[in-house]
């Protein structure tokens, strides 16, 4: 089997002690590359510094985190993701989007930003990696508006219902990302993630966090994506030989790798 871990934060600080350890469990459990999404400047060196070390392994997207987004920074941090994307390759723009889970005061911020990074999406011919927590009308309408044949990407972690998941295939270029929550016995999306196709799906941990059963309580690593696949397989009634090539072929479709 051959997975492709679309979303793992495995720069995070949490795997400061072993991350070596965590990228050779992860590969030496089928999960052969793993796609690395920015959080903002603070974030890219050590990012970076994992992808150059695992250059067959590790893919770098560069992205201001909507959760990072403040009045005063959106200038200076845009500013990096240009100068970024002039300096290294990237594989995508992400993680980028609206999140009104944490704070809602800073919703028409967010939105600057996120336009202007579709836009810088379409100039650089990337896809676009998107978070949407609690702001998924706000987020699929700024994409609507901005969409057309040179723009794709993923609703990374969709935990949506059916009349979103459509909403987002009739886009045409943007797949739904899936992970951890999709083993939850209340996420509810394991509910109707069936009536969607699995040419429209792509596969993530979005470690440290978001935890598949029956490891949940414990920090999230990419070799987990194997149990998340194990569960599509089980939903979908396939082996899960056809999950992995299937998942990952789009994620290679989508990301270029």
């Amino acid at each position: 089997m051959n997975f492709i871990d679309t979303h793992t934060h495995l720069f995070a600080s949490e795997f400061n002690d072993d991350i070596d350890i965590v990228v050779k469990n992860a590969i030496n459990s089928g999960v052969s590359k793993m796609l690395l999404p920015n959080i903002d400047s603070t974030t890219t060196n050590n990012m970076l510094q994992l992808c150059n070390k695992y250059p067959q392994h590790c893919f770098p997207m560069i992205g201001l985190h909507p959760c990072s987004v403040k009045k005063d920074n959106i200038e200076k941090e845009i500013l990096h993701v240009e100068e970024m994307l002039n300096k290294n390759k990237f594989i995508a723009i992400g993680e980028i989007g609206l999140d009104l889970y944490w704070d809602k005061s800073t919703l028409s911020f967010q939105k600057v930003a996120f336009e202007l990074q579709i836009k810088l999406a379409k100039k650089h011919q990337l896809p676009i990696v998107i978070h949407v927590r609690d702001s998924f009308n706000e987020a699929i309408e700024i994409v609507e508006k901005l969409n057309n044949e040179s723009l794709s990407g993923v609703f990374h972690c969709f935990t949506g219902n059916i009349q979103e998941a459509k909403r987002i295939i009739n886009l045409e270029n943007f797949y739904l990302g899936i992970g951890g929550v999709v083993t939850f016995k209340n996420g509810g999306i394991n509910k109707i993630i069936n009536q969607i196709s699995l040419d429209n799906i792509i596969l993530e941990t979005d470690s440290p966090y978001l935890t598949p059963t029956p490891f949940r309580g414990k920090r999230n690593e990419s070799k987990y994506l194997v149990n998340i696949a194990q569960k599509m397989s089980e939903i979908y009634e396939i082996d899960i030989n056809e999950i992995a090539n299937k998942t990952s072929s789009n994620a290679i479709n989508l990301f270029k790798i």
